[in-house]
C-alpha cells in the first residue's frame, strides 16, 4: 500500500465518528458474505504508480478508527471531558497500563488482533498469495483491514495495486491493463474520493495516477493530489510551483507530506514520531516553513474528513433509496427462482402443471394480444402473424401479373387458340383457350399461399422461443429442451393438414372456372375493351399517315368510296385465310390450284396477326385478368382463414392437451425438474445479496 499514515486531530466530532462507523458497517456487510457491493458508498481511492510505495495486488479496503488510549489520549494529548464520549470516558476510569494502545484486524480472520504491524504487511501478503499465488498476476477481491489507534483519523480508504509498466515472474502479460481495468472500476464512481499518490522527485506530467483521475474527473472536483517523498528531492528544489497549481492545477489541491522511509520502518518507528518528524521538516524547510499549516500528514487528513464528510451527507438520501430499490430486485429474482424442490412427487407434478398452465395461457394471450406484458417497440405475437397475412402474403399475391415477364404471350394465345378448336376453326372467342391459360396462371398462386404457411409457423416458433427464456425454463433447462420438442412436434404434425387444406383450395379454384362469377365480366364488354384497345393502340400510327391538316386528335378519318362490284371480284385473291397469321412469312406457289405439304413445324407469330386474330388474343386476355382478379382476392382471403383454422387456432386449443400426454410424467418429474447450475448457484448470490442489503437497510435506517 502507499505510504501514507493519515494522522489525528483533535477537532473530530462524535457526529462525524458515527457516520463514518455506519459507512464502514455497510461495507463490511457486502465483504463479509463475499459479494460486490451495488451500492455506490462514499470512499477515499489511493491510486499512484508502483513507484510509489509498496504493491498490492488485492485492493486494500483500509478501514482507520480513532480510538483514544488508556488515558484517554489522541494522538498523546488528553482529550477535554466535554468532547469524550461516554465509552472513552469509561476507558479512562478503567485505564489499564497494560492496556494495547493500536492493533489491527482483519475482516477474513475476526477476532484475531495484530499489534505487529510487520505482521500485518505478512498477511497481507500470505493472504494475496493464497488467491494469486507467489507474484502471479492480481485480484480484484479486496482485503479489509482495520486499525485502531489513537494515532489516525476515523477514516475508509481503499488502496489499490500500483500501475506497472512491464510485467515480472509468472505476471499475465496484460497486468498493465488488468491494473487500469481495476482501477477504472473504483474511480468512476462518482462518490469516489481519489487520492492521486504521485513522488515529488518525478515528473508530474508522467504521473499515472493524475493522468486516470483526470480521465474520469476532467475538472478535478473530487481528485486530492499527494506529493511523496518530499524529504528525498535534489537540494533547491522543492514543489511550491505544484502547490500553487501552475503545473497541473486540481480544485482541491495538493498535500506535500513525509512518509517513514524503509528504513524507519524496518526500525519499527512510531507512526508518532513519525508525524514530529514531518511537521519539524515543514517548518523548518525554507520553501514549506510559510505554509506549514497547510503540509503534513495531519492537514491531509483533515482536508479528507471535510470532503468525505460533506460526501456522506449528500449521498445518504440516495444511499437508502439505492438500497431499497436494490433489496426489492432480488426479492423479486428470488421469488422467480422458486424454492428448490424436493423429491416429493406430487409437489413435482403440481409444478409441472403449473408450468403447462401458465406456458399455454401465455402462449394463447401472446397470439390474441391480450398480454400484460405487450412489447411497445415492436411488433410481436399475433401482430406479427397479422402482418404476415396482410401486408406480405396479400402483397405478393396483389402485384402477381399473368401477362408480366412474358408469362403468356400473344403467340402463346394464338397457338392454344388455334389447338383448342381442333379440325374446326371457332367462329367466336375460344372459351377453351382462356381456360387453359387461366388454369395455368391460378396454379402459380399454390406457392406463395404455402410459403404464407412457412412464415406463420415460423412466427409461432418465434413466440415459443420468447416464452422459453422465462426464468422457469432457464431454472430448469432439460423441461425446456422437452418443451420446444414437443410443441415442434405439435406444430409440424399441424402443417401437414394445413399445406394440404391451401394445396386443395388452390386445386379447387383451378379445376372449376366460374364463368357466371357475378364480378367476371361478361364475353361482350370484353370484347368491346379489346377493341378499345387495338384503337387506341392503332391510332397514333393511322395519324401519323394522315396529310397536315386531317389529323384531328387522333380521329380516323373515313375511308373514300369503294367499288363494291370491285371487292367482289377481288374477294379471296389477297385474303390471308384462317391460318393466315401461321403461313404469312411463307412464299406461295405461283402455280394456281396446286397444294403444297404442310411444313414439319407450325408456330404462331404474333406479329402478323390478323385483325380478328388480334381481336380475340386481346379479348381472352382481358378475361384472363378479370378472372385472374377475382381468383387472387379469394385467395387473399381464405388461404389466411385455413392457416388459422388449421394451425393458428389449433394450436390455441389443442396446445395444453398435447403437453399434458406428453410431459405429466412421472419420468418427466425425476429428469426435467434438476435445476441448472446457474440457477442454483444465482439462488445463494440473491439470498447473500438480500441479507447483505438487509443488514444495510437496518444499518442506514439508525442514521
Amino acid at each position: 500500500m502507499k505510504r501514507i499514515a493519515i494522522g489525528i486531530t483533535t477537532n473530530i466530532t462524535p457526529h462525524y465518528q458515527r457516520l463514518i462507523k455506519k459507512i464502514n458497517k455497510l461495507q463490511d456487510a457486502f465483504t463479509s458474505v463475499s459479494i460486490n457491493n451495488p451500492i455506490d458508498l462514499p470512499q477515499v481511492v489511493v491510486i499512484g504508480a508502483q513507484s510509489s510505495g509498496i504493491v498490492t495486488r488485492r485492493p486494500l479496503v483500509l478501514q482507520l478508527i480513532n480510538r483514544p488510549n488508556s488515558r484517554g489520549e489522541v494522538g498523546g494529548v488528553a482529550l477535554p471531558e466535554s468532547q469524550q464520549t461516554t465509552e472513552q470516558r469509561k476507558s479512562v476510569s478503567s485505564s489499564n497500563p497494560n492496556e494495547i494502545g493500536e492493533w489491527g484486524e482483519f475482516l477474513h480472520l475476526p477476532g484475531q488482533k495484530f499489534t505487529d504491524f510487520s505482521k500485518i504487511r505478512e498477511e497481507i501478503d500470505r493472504e494475496t498469495d493464497s488467491k494469486v499465488g507467489k507474484n502471479a498476476g492480481i485480484s480484484p477481491q479486496p482485503i479489509n483491514l482495520r486499525i485502531y489507534s489513537p494515532d489516525v483519523l476515523t477514516l475508509t480508504m481503499i488502496d489499490l495495486p500500483g500501475l506497472v509498466r512491464v510485467h515480472f515472474g509468472n505476471q499475465p502479460k496484460d497486468i498493465e491493463k488488468l491494473i487500469r481495468d481495476m482501477i477504472m472500476k473504483y474511480i468512476t464512481k462518482p462518490n469516489a474520493i481519489i487520492l492521486a499518490v504521485t513522488a515529488a522527485n518525478t515528473d508530474l506530467a508522467n504521473s499515472d495516477g493524475l493522468k486516470m483521475a483526470r480521465d474520469v474527473d476532467p475538472d478535478g472536483f473530487r481528485t486530492i493530489g499527494v506529493l511523496t517523498k518530499i524529504d528525498l528531492m535534489d537540494q533547491g528544489t522543492d514543489v511550491v510551483d505544484i502547490l500553487a497549481g501552475r503545473v497541473i492545477p486540481l480544485k482541491l489541491g495538493y498535500v506535500p507530506v513525509v512518509n517513514r522511509g524503509q528504513r524507519d520502518i524496518d526500525n519499527k518507528k512510531k507512526i508518532s514520531a513519525a508525524l514530529e518528524a514531518e511537521k519539524n521538516f515543514f517548518e523548518n524547510h525554507p520553501s514549506y516553513r510559510s505554509r506549514a499549516q497547510f503540509c503534513g500528514t495531519p492537514f491531509l487528513a483533515r482536508k479528507l474528513s471535510t470532503i468525505l464528510l460533506h460526501h456522506i451527507k449528500n449521498t445518504l438520501p440516495d444511499i437508502k433509496t439505492r438500497i431499497s430499490q436494490h433489496l426489492q430486485k432480488y426479492e423479486q429474482e428470488l421469488e422467480q427462482l422458486g424454492d428448490p424442490l424436493g423429491d416429493d412427487d406430487s409437489n413435482n407434478m403440481n409444478a409441472i402443471l403449473n408450468i403447462i398452465t401458465e406456458f399455454t395461457s401465455e402462449f394463447r394471450t401472446a397470439i390474441d394480444g391480450t398480454s400484460s406484458d405487450i412489447a411497445t417497440d415492436e411488433l410481436s405475437g399475433g401482430a406479427r402473424i397479422s402482418f404476415v397475412f396482410h401486408e406480405i402474403f396479400t402483397g405478393a399475391i396483389r402485384t402477381m401479373d399473368p401477362f408480366a415477364d412474358n408469362l403468356i404471350k400473344d403467340g402463346d394465345i394464338k397457338i392454344i387458340m388455334y389447338n383448342s378448336s381442333g379440325p374446326s376453326p371457332a367462329l367466336f372467342v375460344n372459351t377453351q383457350a382462356f381456360e387453359i391459360l387461366v388454369k395455368q396462371q391460378i396454379k402459380r398462386l399454390e406457392e406463395p399461399s404455402l410459403k404464407c404457411v412457412t412464415l406463420v409457423y415460423d412466427e409461432l416458433v418465434r413466440i415459443l422461443n420468447k416464452i422459453l427464456q422465462r426464468p422457469v425454463f432457464k431454472r430448469f433447462p432439460t423441461l425446456r429442451e422437452r418443451f420446444y420438442n414437443v410443441v415442434i412436434g405439435f406444430f409440424k404434425k399441424s402443417l401437414v393438414p394445413t399445406n394440404k387444406l391451401v394445396s386443395d383450395f388452390v386445386a379447387m379454384e383451378s379445376n372449376y372456372i366460374n364463368t357466371g362469377h357475378p364480378d367476371f365480366i361478361p364475353g361482350h364488354k370484353a370484347a368491346g375493351i379489346a377493341q378499345e384497345r387495338i384503337a387506341a393502340r392503332n391510332a397514333p400510327l393511322i395519324n401519323q399517315l394522315l396529310p397536315p391538316g386531317q389529323q384531328k386528335n387522333g380521329q380516323q378519318p373515313l375511308p373514300p368510296p369503294r367499288d363494291p362490284q370491285l371487292d367482289l371480284i377481288n374477294q379471296g385473291r389477297d385474303e390471308k385465310g384462317f391460318f393466315g397469321g401461321i403461313f404469312s412469312a411463307k412464299k406461295q406457289s405461283n402455280k394456281p390450284g396446286v397444294l403444297e405439304s404442310p411444313p414439319q413445324v407450325l408456330k404462331a407469330s404474333a406479329a402478323n396477326m390478323s385483325e380478328r386474330e388480334s381481336l380475340e388474343t386481346e379479348t381472352i386476355k382481358v378475361l384472363i385478368t378479370s378472372y385472374y382478379n377475382i381468383v387472387k382476392r379469394t385467395v387473399a382471403d381464405v388461404v389466411p382463414k385455413s392457416i388459422m383454422l388449421n394451425l393458428v387456432v389449433r394450436a390455441k386449443d389443442d396446445l395444453q392437451r398435447e403437453l399434458l400426454a406428453e410431459l405429466y410424467k412421472k419420468e418427466v418429474f425425476e429428469d426435467g425438474l434438476k435445476e441448472s447450475d446457474v440457477t442454483v448457484e444465482r439462488r445463494k448470490e440473491c439470498k447473500k445479496m438480500i441479507s447483505a442489503l438487509q443488514k444495510s437497510d437496518e444499518i442506514i435506517a439508525s442514521v
